[in-house]
């Protein structure tokens, strides 16, 4: 930098200045090495100010060192080396963490010249033999204090520190003044090496936050390892050293677990009593109080204008609205007054029918006829529009009476043939609604259909003979069909199933009329048989019992024609098992017990319960045979 120009004196510019010329100069030097030696060796922040302080300036290396002589250095145990203070052995006790490498060699070197044990006995002391001297505790403090790594397990143990926290009664009194020296103090444990400071009680927002954020994500470099109780180095085999290892691990583990609580609980009570985290938190609560107080307003005026809009639209819709409903009342008057013409109409022209047949005797010559063509009259009445019943009454009353009663009988013929006509119809939509429900699609309606009367009481009777709970239900149903029908069509088990739904689904009087043809067919078929429906079905615990006696044959010739009933039915089963085939006059005593029934009533009935358990045992061994193959 040029000084400035006395007075008098010239400036003379001899060469223009060079421009800047850019260098890669590589990372050499005491400095660039001892970072390697840092980062390789991972050693924490602590630890690396030990290092720099091993090169300081020659400013700092020239200081003077004053030394404070240890009162109680000659009364020490060199057995109990490690619970003495280190740093007050050689005289450094005001200096403590902050003495460089170099303080410490000067420190112990002049501690040697005073107490070595041969200086001591040249001047006439009397010495103690062997390490029990107390010169011994020297050895060990130079020897702790001068390796970076033992001397950092000493100092995170350092008698002379505070670890007191100060209460919450304390820090509400005087909180910078109480807790800024604490925060100070532990400062030094952190693995950063600037710290954020306290502060003053009208520092920033972001001061504040910054200050807190760091200590609450505090990263100690503080390590219990000095106060280890075991030395692994005196274990006597691998076994016993991991052993010790294990503990000692577990008891830094212990103690760096409290310090970090503590540290915490520091950090908590500072928080909790510092003044301008309240003053924070209402500064805050009041701008959260105004913007909702403003976003309030906005959403009232926002409603307020949706009302508004709301409104309008209201009223132009209501508006609209009367508007449509006064012309549709006006349409529906319209249409009310066109109605009422046409009904009176109507009710005219029929009349006019009724009278004209009437006074023409309704064309008939006897009275069935009369009562006929009543009948037909009321009909035409009640099917005929307005403009056919005016054409009917001009033709009644226009030609004689053979052309009206031609032209009565020709409408009449027209509108039966209607009405045979509309129900024709709606049977086939409730033909095509049972066959879409049943089967629904191409496979199923080519299986639904060829089912005869035949088939249909086939499926009815078996449905009846397999109750819910048989084993392969449908598969037995399917199979007996097929055994006893005449149509030739096999039947599957989801052809009998989809069947039984459509026949579930018909209303009463189809199913009637399906038994009933079903019925009549079955007359045809077996004339000589009485004209009976026989709904009382052996029970399953005495299916065994019948077949077993299968073989005795019973005959009759004529047998009473009445039903069996379900009651009877069971008085016969009883009656069987109560008189065995050993039993003399045993059909006789059977009738007995069951009232209204002869011997060859209940012969004969025995018969038919053998040949349907037979039929019915045959399905269930077929389909059996059938699902293991």
């Amino acid at each position: 930098m040029l000084r400035e120009a006395l007075n008098g004196q010239l400036t003379t510019v001899l060469n223009a200045v060079a421009g800047s010329v850019q260098l890669q100069v590589e990372p050499v030097g005491r400095w660039f090495e001892a970072f390697l030696k840092r980062r390789s060796r991972n050693i924490s922040a602590s630890f690396q100010e030990l290092e720099e302080e091993e090169t300081l300036s020659e400013e700092e290396e020239d200081e003077e060192l004053t030394l404070e002589e240890f009162p109680l250095l000659k009364t020490l145990d060199p057995k109990d080396w490690k619970n003495q203070d280190h740093y007050a052995v050689l005289g450094l006790a005001h200096v403590r963490f902050r003495a460089t490498q170099k303080q410490i060699k000067a420190a112990h070197k002049a501690m040697v010249l005073k107490h070595h044990p041969d200086k001591r006995k040249a001047a006439g002391e009397q010495i103690v033999e062997g390490d029990n001297d107390y010169f011994t505790c020297i050895t060990k403090a130079i020897e702790t204090l001068s390796d970076p790594l033992k001397r950092r397990a000493f100092d995170s143990v350092d008698p002379t520190f505070d670890n007191t926290v100060p209460s919450k009664a304390e820090g509400k009194e005087n909180f910078f003044e109480v807790f800024a020296p604490v925060f100070e103090r532990n400062s030094r444990w952190s693995v950063k090496k600037h710290s954020p400071s306290l502060g003053a009680a009208d520092s920033s927002f972001e001061d504040v936050d910054n200050f807190y954020s760091f200590w609450y994500n505090f990263d100690s470099w503080r390590e219990f390892s000095y106060l280890d109780e075991e030395e692994k180095e005196k274990a006597e085999c691998r076994d016993e050293r991991r052993w010790i290892e294990k503990q000692n691990r577990a008891s830094r583990a212990q103690r760096k677990k409290e310090e970090m609580n503590r540290i915490r609980n520091l950090v908590d009570t500072a928080y909790n009593c510092d003044p301008r985290i309240k003053k924070f938190k209402e500064e805050e609560k009041a701008r959260k109080e105004s913007e909702k107080k403003a976003k309030t307003e906005a959403k009232k005026r926002e409603q307020e204008e949706k009302e508004r809009v709301r409104q309008e639209q209201e009223e132009a819709e209501r508006i609209l609205k009367e508007k449509q409903e006064e012309e549709a009342r006006k349409v529906a008057q319209q249409a009310k007054k066109e109605k009422e013409v046409l009904k009176k109409l109507m009710k005219k022209e029929r009349q006019r029918l009724r009278n004209t047949c009437k006074s023409q005797s309704y064309y008939s010559e006897n009275e069935a006829d009369t009562v006929r063509m009543m009948e037909e009259v009321e009909k035409l009445c009640d099917r005929l529009e307005l403009s056919s019943l005016q054409t009917l009454n001009e033709a009644l009353t226009s030609g004689n009476k053979e052309e009206s009663k031609a032209a009565l009988a020709k409408q009449v013929e027209e509108v039966n043939v209607q009405i045979q006509r509309e129900r024709a119809e709606e049977l086939r939509a409730q033909q095509n609604r049972a066959a879409e429900q049943s089967g629904g699609g191409g496979a199923s309606g080519a299986s639904g259909r060829g089912w005869n009367q035949e088939d249909l009481a086939l499926l009815i009777k078996a449905v009846n003979l397999f109750p819910a709970g048989t084993n392969a239900r449908w598969e037995v149903i399917a199979n007996y069909i097929n055994q006893h029908s005449s149509s030739g069509q096999k039947r599957t088990a989801k052809d009998v199933i989809n069947k039984a739904k459509t026949l579930q689904k018909l209303d009463p009087q189809q199913k009637d009329e399906i038994n009933r043809k079903a019925f009549e067919k079955f007359k045809k078929e077996h004339s000589a048989v009485p004209p009976t429906v026989d709904n009382a079905v052996p029970s399953e615990r005495f299916d065994g019992m019948l077949l077993r006696k299968g073989s005795q044959k019973a005959v009759g010739s004529e047998n009473n024609s009445t039903p069996w009933t379900t009651e009877e039915q069971k008085l016969l089963e009883q009656a069987l098992k109560t008189f065995p085939v050993s039993t003399a006059e045993r059909w006789e005593r059977i009738s007995e017990a069951v009232p209204g029934r002869s011997k060859k009533d209940c012969m004969k009935r025995y018969k038919e319960l053998v040949e349907m358990i037979k039929a019915k045992k045959a399905a269930q061994e077929q389909v059996a045979v059938k699902n293991k193959k």
